[in-house]
């Protein structure tokens, strides 16, 4: 390129092999070798549910039985244990919560969770709101669970590594056991996990078994939800996902007007608006009926998006 542009633009022609010696001696030229970019290794935890790498494949995981759909993977970064394999429509906070849930009930609370920077686990909106917690990461927070998010796939290559192995092992083990939907897939995942760790996992450096109970005052249900703030209007609405819900006229309630209430959006679908961690009683007014022409869709989420529009 800059041999043609000094010949374009200056007259002046130049082999490429002269340009380029000249470069080199110059330092503005650097071989293959020299531009090869090195991951340094980096070392096992030690203890057994000190960190769980996760993440999300997109896959013909039912081949041509089934349409695509996404495995949620849970390793142990001490042991290579597979610990959660769950089938979901796609990758979203709803989820990773069911998934997350399901882990925590069968095995406790592990130290931390290391995944990509999708945007369940970082905020695409940091710069507008000054913050990166997202409601995946405000809920771990709450449970005493740190978040970390790799800035390469390198970083977090057990869980990568294990994609390709699932996406060959699991894919032929469904289609021996002519298993082809999601619900058949999650309730046979349990015994593809056991026999895949008992002669793939290692053994910890460590026997300590990082995990912990939950405490009596943590709530699942309560703490595994999407929540978002929206303003009381002068006509006691609030809008919500493109749903106008009317509280009741109250006293108490006409002292929200123009402040601020939580959201709260439940796995099951349900909504609660709350004020002061208190929940408010209200009724759905309307639905707007408008689509947003300028939605974004995570890159990940795509194949789901595009299934969706094409029925």
């Amino acid at each position: 390129l800059v041999a043609e542009k000094l010949a374009e633009r200056d007259g002046v022609k130049v082999s490429r092999e002269t340009l380029r010696k000249w470069m080199v001696e110059d330092g503005l030229w650097l071989s293959r070798s020299q531009r090869r970019v090195f991951h340094r290794p980096r070392l096992r935890r030690e203890c057994y549910g000190e960190l769980i790498q996760i993440d999300g494949s997109d896959h013909a995981w039912f081949e041509d039985r089934a349409p695509r759909c996404t495995l949620l993977v849970y390793i142990d970064d001490a042991t290579s244990r597979l610990m959660q394999l769950y089938f979901t429509a796609t990758e979203s906070t709803f989820s990773y919560f069911e998934a997350t849930r399901a882990y925590i009930e069968r095995h406790g609370k592990p130290v931390a969770f290391y995944s990509d920077k999708a945007s369940v686990f970082r905020s695409t909106s940091a710069g507008k709101t000054g913050s990166n917690i997202t409601n995946f990461g405000r809920a771990m927070y709450e449970l005493n669970i740190d978040t970390f998010c790799a800035n390469s796939s390198q970083a977090k290559g057990r869980v990568e590594r294990a994609n390709l192995t699932l996406q060959d092992r699991l894919v032929k083990e469904l289609r021996l056991r002519g298993i082809n939907t999601m619900a058949e897939a999650n309730a046979y995942a349990l015994t593809f996990m056991a026999a895949h760790n008992a002669r793939f996992a290692k053994p910890p450096k460590s026997e300590f078994n990082a995990h912990r109970p939950l405490r009596a005052d943590e709530d699942l249900d309560l703490l595994m939800t999407w929540r978002e703030t929206r303003r009381v209007t002068k006509s006691l609405t609030v809008q919500y996902d493109k749903v106008i819900y009317l509280l009741d006229d109250t006293s108490e309630n006409r002292k929200l007007i123009h402040r601020y209430v939580d959201v709260w959006e439940y796995p099951d679908g349900r909504i609660e608006i709350r004020a002061n961690e208190s929940p408010l009683s209200y009724r759905q007014y309307d639905r707007l009926t408008e689509v947003d022409q300028g939605m974004i869709v995570d890159h990940k989420r795509l194949n789901s998006a595009l299934q969706i529009a094409q029925a």
